[in-house]
């Protein structure tokens, strides 16, 4: 089985992707970078490191040290998939964090995306 290619895309390069979407929508790349440190537990410095080195997806989810437990009550269709039905556990992690982008975007509030 060939791995889908988003596991070997740079997370440098989909993060402008996701910043203009919140920015389109009048929110913040603060509110996008919250979002993932929220969900990979990663620190603002380890963030921006990772997007400086051009982590891949796959990269990025394995080191991430402290992945949020909370991130099972992530639940809705991206893509056309329902992400709390994905099976493959680094594809399940791109989505929820896509999921999470399309939230922000659609405007909810972010003590909701968090889960809080």
């Amino acid at each position: 089985m060939t791995k889908h290619r988003i596991y070997t895309t740079s997370v440098a390069s989909v993060y402008p992707h996701y910043v203009t979407k919140a920015e389109k929508k009048g929110r913040t790349k603060a509110e996008v970078d919250e979002i993932i440190r929220w969900l990979t537990g990663y620190s603002q410095e380890e963030l921006e490191a990772h997007l400086e080195k051009k982590t891949d997806f796959e990269t990025f989810f394995a080191e991430a040290a402290q992945i949020n437990p909370s991130r099972t009550l992530i639940k809705g269709v991206v893509c056309g998939v329902r992400v709390e039905d994905i099976e493959e556990p680094t594809m399940q992690e791109i989505r929820y964090l896509d999921k999470l982008i399309d939230e922000l975007a659609k405007g909810k509030a972010m003590e909701k995306i968090l889960r809080k």
